[in-house]
């Protein structure tokens, strides 16, 4: 399996995803030493997730072991063992997903630890505390038939973030939106990236009106 590196943008925007629902809701109280606090929570959950990721893994593993040792020794006829046989395979493919998952963690979180990564994740935390009236006005406005405070609260903040970084940090539209849709991807529901896909494509048709902060 082929893991994707990560670039230090991409490890300082997942970092700023994981640390962006503890934000002070007192912008006067975000200071520095807060600000580290928060990407030191990020890093723990980091770790923390990946733990995680292995004990499912390896409960999947031991499920697949077992249905497989049914199939040999339980099994009444041939079309009961082939059903034990599949659903023993499906077990060992979830637990090698939740392994993959698991083996990007220790790349991200070496990451965390480069200057670089954890200055454009406070700047990215910074934009959002500071902007977060403007973020959501402009959210309001490109949701179709919903409303913001009914959105999950991971969806939001994927969306906040890419928001910042193309108001307030300068990154491209399209860029952003291809990032927002790899965080969504891993962190949101099964269908999460197509709506967040959906709501910055409305966002960036804004811009292009000049109609993005209006």
């Amino acid at each position: 399996m082929k893991i994707a590196k990560k670039s230090p943008r991409q490890a300082a925007r997942e970092l700023a995803l994981l640390g962006i629902s503890q934000l002070p809701r007192n912008k006067e109280k975000l200071d520095s030493k807060k600000l580290q606090d928060l990407l030191l929570a990020a890093v723990r959950t980091l770790t923390m997730e990946a733990d995680e990721c292995l004990e499912k893994a390896a409960e999947e593993l031991q499920k697949a072991s077992d249905r497989l040792l049914s199939s040999q020794i339980g099994a009444t006829d041939l079309k009961s063992a082939r059903t034990m046989v599949y659903e023993g395979i499906e077990f060992s493919q979830t637990a090698i997903n939740g392994i993959g998952s698991a083996i990007e963690f220790p790349e991200l979180i070496q990451l965390t630890n480069q200057p670089e990564v954890r200055s454009y994740a406070l700047e990215i935390l910074i934009a959002v505390n500071s902007n977060t009236a403007e973020i959501d006005k402009l959210l309001e406005r490109s949701i179709v038939n919903w409303q913001i405070k009914r959105l999950p609260r991971l969806d939001l903040d994927i969306l906040r973030i890419a928001v910042a970084e193309i108001l307030y940090l300068g990154l491209p539209e399209q860029i952003a939106i291809e990032e927002a849709v790899k965080l969504a991807k891993r962190y949101s529901g099964e269908d999460g990236y197509k709506f967040i896909n959906g709501v910055l494509a409305r966002v960036g048709e804004k811009m292009k009106a000049g109609t993005a902060l209006a």
